[in-house]
């Protein structure tokens, strides 16, 4: 019954984005030559027979790329991110297409628009029709019962997802684990041991499967799926991998070997341009709006401790590089001549006349601005260390070195949270690794404002 209905939502599917598809084309001839007014209009003719090339190459891509199969637990600006690439990819086929016929160019401004059309209303409809089915599973209609089988930690947390994801439509009919047996896992019932799976299966009446094993019964899993292989039913597989996923996690498909990745930085490809055009457009800007005041400041440190004015300190930063991170000078000329590398403190003796201000209210780290535009730094990530004492830190904090897999920022999670400057290493380290497993443009943009909040109260 669930792979019928599976094979009708494809149908469904490919049907409207097909309809959608050919409405965008002749919506991008109509709107290219007869908006506001009929001007140049070409024959419709060439138009409508690209259709029958435009269509099955939509179909094509889209089914390659796994956009009609069922998507329960991906999340939607991921479905409208994979909409997007492979319209871009139909785009560029049509066109290399009608480029090596020769026989027929159409106009640039319609492929354009039909680029954008069909992004647009294929992802609306998507969005449409993921609202209406969300709203189905919460009334709990339209549901998928699932039997999890594990009883430890990593099966907790997948009920616990399903639970806390109503919209997905999957219902944990109960679980399967061995002895000791408790009679629940997170609320959901226990109905037997692994060996009664069959039995279970025709009882429960689930047609999905979640295998979520510990490491400790990892030797039951191949007998376990022995006993899977003749059920109709879907399976799924979630390895233990609590105790070694540091940093964000990704299945990826090597030639058809699944490759996981465990401490995957979050920031490549096009999350890694969405946040540098971020910094250089915000550091830009703050620059610019900043100019006079830093010229003031600037003249400052000047007049009460001479030149030079901006003090140049190695940091390291993104995959352990060293650079040099800028910062008005708040201390005497030849600070650590006696000392040696330590960390500066509140009301440090070496502090110059102004530089205990300047360091409180955070003014001296205004020149950083540059480093972001120049790449150096982020407007948001973890503070940078000097290379002298992380090899101490490192030694002291376990993951420490996880931090060097973004740049170094501005500001960040454990400042916005007060733990900067001489507080506590451990607790700085784990807000810094929050923030890169849970990165997302919003997140820096709260961390920008909660930083403004902070400086100005």
């Amino acid at each position: 019954m669930l792979r019928r209905h599976s094979e009708i939502f494809r149908g469904v599917l490919l049907a409207a984005d097909l309809a959608l598809v050919g409405a965008s084309w002749l919506g991008a001839y109509l709107i290219r030559f007869y908006f506001p007014a009929p001007l140049g209009v070409p024959d419709a003719q060439p138009y409508l027979l690209a259709l029958l090339l435009v269509l099955p190459l939509w179909a094509w891509v889209f089914r390659s790329r796994g956009l009609y199969a069922p998507r329960r637990t991906d999340s939607l600006v991921a479905e409208i991110a994979e909409v997007a690439a492979a319209a871009t990819t139909v785009v560029v086929l049509l066109v290399v297409a009608t480029f090596f016929a020769r026989s027929y160019f159409f106009s640039r401004g319609v492929i354009a628009l039909f680029w954008g059309l069909s992004i647009a209303v294929v992802s609306g409809a998507r969005v449409a029709a993921r609202q209406v089915l969300r709203a189905l599973h919460r009334r709990g209609r339209s549901l998928t019962a699932v039997l999890v089988i594990g009883g430890g930690a990593l099966a907790e947390q997948v009920v616990d997802r399903i639970r806390e994801h109503p919209e997905t439509g999957l219902r944990v009919a109960g679980v399967l684990c061995e002895s000791p047996q408790p009679p629940r896992v997170r609320g959901a019932p226990v109905l037997g041991k692994h060996e009664e799976v069959k039995r279970v299966l025709a009882e429960s009446g689930a047609s999905q499967v979640i295998v979520a094993l510990s490491r400790e019964d990892a030797a039951q899993l191949e007998p376990l799926l022995a006993e899977l292989e003749d059920e109709l039913v879907d399976v799924a597989l979630v390895p233990d991998l609590l105790h070694v996923a540091t940093l964000r996690s990704s299945v990826e498909d090597f030639d058809g070997l699944p490759l996981i990745s465990l401490r995957a930085g979050p920031l490549v490809g096009w999350a890694a341009i969405q946040k540098r055009v971020f910094d250089v457009a915000i550091s830009s800007i703050a620059l610019a709006a900043a100019a006079p005041l830093l010229a003031l400041v600037a003249l400052a440190v000047r007049l009460t401790s001479g030149a030079p004015v901006l003090y140049a300190q190695e940091r390291m930063g993104l995959d352990g590089r060293v650079f040099r991170m800028l910062k008005f000078r708040t201390m005497v000329l030849d600070a650590e001549r006696d000392t040696g590398p330590v960390w500066a403190r509140r009301g440090d003796p070496r502090e110059t006349r102004i530089g205990g201000f300047l360091r409180r209210t955070s003014l001296d780290e205004l020149p950083q601005l540059w480093n972001v535009v120049r790449g150096d730094m982020s407007l948001v990530g973890p503070r940078p260390e000097r290379p002298v004492f992380i090899e101490q830190f490192r030694r002291e904090v376990p993951g420490y070195m996880l931090r060097h897999k973004v740049k170094a920022g501005l500001t960040g999670w454990a400042q916005v949270h007060r733990w900067r400057g001489d507080t506590s290493l451990h607790e700085r380290v784990e807000h810094d690794l929050y923030y890169i497993r849970n990165w997302s443009l919003g997140l820096d943009l709260r961390i920008l404002l909660m930083t403004l909040w902070r400086v100005r109260f």
